[in-house]
């Protein structure tokens, strides 16, 4: 065999093992792809229910999902404080006030205004002709009772003051002289003009302490500190540096915010029902909170024909304020044989994966779904119950009032439902 047709029969057989050699290649690659769609389908999040086995932790600041542990085999999604605050997610313990209501009925509403709490609410209003000699606090400053807000003075002061510490001294030595010394009469007047004289003082606000002080230290006359008689916010400060105000002159007013009034006017048809003692529902904006009935006028105004009633509630951080507007609910007449359910803010609702209502609660493995028959909705509230909402209730678990729909987007994420559908 010469040297050309060896080489030819190389040729040859590179032509011919060169086809092989790719098909080789490429059954290759398509075992790879297959290994690795295989992993990836291993690697997807298990459903929930059924005998599959619990989901690991995500690490880092993904969402937890915990292991089914009830009869639904349901999941629950587990958020570190940090989580549940970048979520907006509010709770509300399900025993709460504001939630349980007893037949509340979303229907019988009346538009209210926030006032403040007349019994606890102060007015200082020195009773005798005053000058601002100092200040020492600003408006809408939180002061605790005792604490100095004005300096005050003036001639009128000066001579209350002078008048107190004589009439004082005067019954001191006739108290003390015997009654043989001294007439009835005399003992008598020489006390009631000290009480007189004191009680001028109390009425420019000065204290049984600053009288007491008054009578040993003399050469203080003409002036003193106006002490905030309650805790309070500093409202309606009109008082200025060296201003003189007449007897009577409101100076400023100390409200304590942790209760306020709400004030409604509803026609003879809306208060048909309406008792005091009863319980009443407060909307601010997206805030709810419980109320109580506590007064009512019982006379229709001449102009718009409706009457005043007054609803007392608690204000937790002071977050409402005076002048704000408000919804109000009220009981209907009826009890209703079903329940009386719970008021959830609309955002506290979301669909579940087969388009019933659901709610979330928490409880000791995390957020879990309920499913909830909604009663009634009005105005951004929703009036909801359910045989698991009670069983819920009785364990004294908590609502998810906001931030739900990240829970359910969660929920959704890992392809299971309430129900394991």
């Amino acid at each position: 065999m010469n040297l050309n047709t060896h080489h030819e029969n190389i040729l040859q057989l590179n032509a011919v093992t060169t086809p092989e050699k790719r098909r080789f290649n490429l059954s290759k690659i398509a075992l790879a792809l297959f290994v690795l769609s295989t992993l990836a389908f291993l690697a997807q999040p298990v459903l929930a229910g059924g005998d599959h086995a619990p989901v690991a932790k995500a690490s880092g600041d993904s969402v937890t999902q915990t292991a089914p542990t009830d009869e639904h085999g349901e999941q629950a999604l587990k958020l570190t404080e940090a989580q549940q605050a970048l979520a907006g997610i509010s709770l509300l313990p399900l025993s709460s006030d504001s939630l349980n209501l007893a037949n509340l009925n979303l229907d019988i509403r009346a538009t209210a205004t926030l006032v403040v709490d007349r019994d606890r609410t102060a007015t200082l209003a020195p009773q005798l002709d005053v000058r601002v000699l100092a200040r020492h606090v600003v408006p809408g400053q939180e002061v605790k009772k005792g604490e100095p807000l004005l300096t005050l003075g003036g001639a009128a002061v000066a001579q209350a003051q002078a008048d107190y510490i004589n009439a004082a001294a005067e019954w001191s030595r006739v108290k003390r002289m015997s009654e043989g010394a001294v007439s009835v009469s005399r003992r008598m007047q020489a006390q009631v003009d000290a009480e007189l004289k004191r009680a001028i003082l109390e009425a420019i606000k000065m204290t049984p302490a600053q009288i007491r002080a008054l009578e040993s230290t003399p050469e203080a006359i003409g002036s003193y500190q106006l002490l905030a008689p309650i805790d309070g916010r500093v409202q309606q400060d009109i008082a200025m540096l060296g201003q003189v105000f007449s007897a009577g002159t409101p100076l400023m007013q100390l409200t304590d915010e942790s209760y306020l009034w709400v004030e409604a006017q509803l026609t003879p048809t809306q208060t048909t029902h309406i008792q005091v003692g009863s319980s009443a529902l407060v909307q601010v904006g997206d805030k709810t909170l419980a109320g109580k009935i506590i007064g009512r006028s019982h006379e229709l105004d001449s102009v718009t024909r409706t009457e005043q009633v007054l609803v007392s509630m608690h204000n937790p951080d002071h977050v409402l304020h005076a002048g704000q507007f408000a919804e109000l609910y009220f009981a209907g007449s009826t009890t209703d044989p079903n329940g009386s359910g719970i008021v959830l803010p609309d955002a506290a609702l979301t669909r579940g994966g087969d388009g019933d209502w659901q709610i979330f609660i928490q409880d000791e493995d995390g957020f879990e779904s309920i499913e909830v028959e909604v009663v009634q909705r009005q105005r951004g509230l929703s009036l909801v119950r359910g045989p698991e909402l009670e069983k819920a209730q009785q364990a004294q678990l908590k609502v998810v009032v906001a931030g739900a729909f990240f829970l359910a987007s969660e929920q959704a994420k890992a392809g299971f439902d309430i129900h394991a559908h």
